[in-house]
């Protein structure tokens, strides 16, 4: 995210798919909170053929659905602004992740919103590949928006933060706490730590598997509170929780309990015996998580 308070400018990446509908419709609430700008980005397809052995079409064609592209976009745009946002439209003839990721760019934006899959078929971009494109290479928080996160649109106030003490997962943190803003209201930010015992581990005594397991908690709160401390605000309660067990699992059941609007997560973290990697459990938590993920990770 840029510099300054809040959030300023929120691209929105879509190919008119139900996905991308519910996805526009937390990227308006966001904004909403925030007074930013949004952005909503289609990539068109272009004459240039993705492969060899597609055959080539009619140049018509492609004059068509830029058009009818063109007019849909605007048309969404409209809509918005009578919603009482600001939004400009880019139709890029690309790649859709190198369209949304030239336009984040070009407008230093600070968020990107996005649904979890599109349409199919050659004419449509596929939002799953782009989705994880997006989050291995934005340079900006990335949230992934599924289908069954449409609906009534609702304030961010509860975000689940997991967390292994890596670079990426402290940026994930800063991101969510910038993320809530001076929103009023009760904002809350819960940092989690999973951890679990190598298979190894069965083979040792019962006392010293406890003995690890309990400094292994007692290290990890010592550690979440450190982290809490430099995200405290006034208005913005933090809660620690270091639990035992596979991380996705963990994290998708807090994000459940807790009801969490949003979970926020590094894309890659510490690996190594001792930590679980936030690469591979980001990959699982994005699925089947209960609410929409932002994702964040080190510019490389």
């Amino acid at each position: 995210m840029s510099n300054g308070k809040g959030l300023r400018t929120i691209v929105v990446g879509t190919d008119f798919s139900e996905d991308a509908t519910a996805a526009l419709g937390w990227a308006e609430t966001i904004a909403r909170d925030h007074g930013a700008h949004l952005v909503l980005v289609h990539a068109a397809p272009s004459e240039v053929l993705p492969a060899p052995e597609f055959i080539p079409l009619p140049a018509e064609y492609y004059e068509r659905i830029h058009a009818e592209s063109r007019q849909r976009l605007e048309g969404i745009a409209a809509e918005v602004r009578q919603r009482g946002l600001t939004v400009d439209c880019e139709l890029l003839l690309s790649l859709p992740a190198n369209g949304v990721l030239d336009v984040a760019a070009r407008r230093n934006a600070d968020l990107i919103v996005v649904g979890t899959r599109g349409q199919t078929g050659w004419k449509r971009a596929l939002l799953g590949s782009t989705a994880a494109r997006l989050v291995r290479e934005a340079t900006c928080p990335v949230l992934v928006v599924h289908p069954q996160d449409a609906g009534p649109p609702r304030p961010v106030r509860t975000i689940v933060v997991p967390t292994d003490f890596s670079e990426d997962a402290s940026l994930a943190a800063n991101a969510a706490a910038k993320l809530l803003g001076e929103l009023g209201g009760e904002r809350r930010l819960v940092l989690l730590h999973a951890y679990r015992c190598p298979i190894e581990a069965a083979h040792l005594p019962a006392k010293v598997l406890m003995d690890a397991l309990r400094d292994a908690e007692r290290a990890a709160q010592q550690s979440l509170e450190s982290l809490a401390a430099t995200l405290r605000r006034p208005g913005l309660t933090i809660d620690t929780m270091a639990r035992e067990g596979y991380p996705p699992e963990v994290i998708v059941e807090l994000a459940r309990t807790a009801k969490a609007d949003l979970i926020a997560m590094g894309t890659h973290g510490r690996s190594g015996l001792g930590r679980f990697l936030l690469g591979s459990t980001a990959e699982r938590v994005l699925p089947t998580a209960p609410c929409p993920v932002l994702t964040v990770h080190r510019p490389s």
